[in-house]
């Protein structure tokens, strides 16, 4: 498994943020029962940023905390049959799975902590977790799909240990 990230925050970043990326990404992936190896990447930016790619990516002229840009048109939500026949699915190289890319905003990550209460840890832990799931065809554009986007943002980062503090 390959993550690159690319950290553009111009602030110092106090978490470990790669650490978490990695358990999150893993405890994400082995929860979805993904059956490949896979390469995602992440960027870290800040609120003037992420305003600016939200626009031009969605039309919606405000900063937000997370965007995720799958590679995959899943069918069914988290049904990677839909890869195997897909090649160009695939980095050439290294044989693993292109899921997409996440952008993070570091200023979201450190407001929406002190917003509910927990730290920016779990903020950013739980937004790896959130945007894993969408990369893998997950949405929550219907209430029945918010519950269970919640609910498995939940088993995610209780496997990968990163709990409300």
């Amino acid at each position: 498994m390959n993550i690159y990230i690319e950290n553009e925050y111009l602030d110092p970043v106090s978490i470990d943020y790669k650490k978490i990326t990695d358990d999150v990404v893993n405890a994400a992936l082995d929860f979805l029962q993904c059956p490949y190896e896979i390469e995602v990447n992440l960027m870290l930016v800040d609120n003037p940023a992420i305003h600016q790619i939200n626009l031009e990516q969605r039309g919606i002229d405000r900063p937000t905390d997370v965007l995720s840009f799958p590679m995959i048109e899943f069918k069914t939500p988290g049904d990677f049959s839909v890869v195997e026949n897909d090649i160009t699915l695939f980095h050439p190289d290294t044989g693993e799975m292109l899921l997409g890319d996440i952008v993070i905003s570091m200023d979201k990550v450190n407001e929406q902590a002190k917003l509910y209460g927990h730290s920016s840890v779990r903020e950013f832990a739980f937004l790896v977790a959130h945007s894993m799931l969408h990369l893998c065809g997950y949405d929550h554009e219907e209430e029945n799909e918010r519950i269970e986007m919640e609910k498995m943002q939940n088993e995610i980062l209780l496997i990968a240990n990163y709990t409300r503090d």
